[in-house]
C-alpha cells in the first residue's frame, strides 16, 4: 500500500462534504507533479485529507477507490482525477505547525514543497502522523 496527502481548500471541498458524499472524485488538479502522483495511485492506497489555506491541518483519511481517469473539468484534456472514499476522521487534527516541529517529518513534501497539492507520504511518516492524530495506522 502507498500513502499520500491530498490538499483541498475547505471552502471548496471540506472534510464534512467528503463525509456526507462518502465517495467523490478528486478533480481540479492542474499541476503536472500532482497529476503524476495521482497516476501512480493504486486501488486501496490511503491518503491524508488536508485542509489548506487558513486551517493547514490533516483532518481525515480517505482511500483511493477509482484509478486515474480524465477530468471533465479540464478543457485541455491533459489532466485527470481519482475517486476517494471516506475512511475516518483523525481524532485530533494534525497541524502543519506540528508536522514542521517534528524532526522525523522534515523531509515530507508538505514541508519542503508546500504548494504541491497531491504528495507522496512514506510509511514511517504515515504511522507517526496517524499516532499524532490519535488513529491506528
Amino acid at each position: 500500500m502507498n500513502y499520500w496527502l491530498m490538499k483541498t481548500e475547505p471552502s471548496t471541498w471540506s472534510w464534512d462534504m467528503q463525509v456526507k458524499k462518502k465517495i467523490e472524485s478528486w478533480n481540479g488538479v492542474r499541476n503536472h507533479q500532482a497529476a503524476a502522483n495521482m497516476k501512480a495511485m493504486q486501488l486501496g492506497d490511503r491518503a491524508f485529507f488536508y485542509h489548506s489555506v487558513d486551517e493547514k491541518r490533516i483532518v481525515g483519511i480517505v482511500e483511493i477507490c477509482k484509478l486515474y481517469y480524465p477530468d471533465p473539468t479540464d478543457e485541455t484534456g491533459r489532466f485527470g482525477m481519482v475517486d476517494v472514499k471516506t475512511l475516518m476522521p483523525l481524532k485530533t487534527p494534525v497541524t502543519l505547525a506540528q508536522i514542521k516541529a517534528e524532526p522525523k517529518l522534515q523531509h515530507l513534501q508538505l514541508v519542503t514543497h508546500s504548494r504541491l497539492s497531491v504528495q507522496k507520504v512514506d510509511a514511517p511518516s504515515w504511522k507517526l502522523i496517524c499516532r499524532m492524530g490519535g488513529v491506528a495506522a
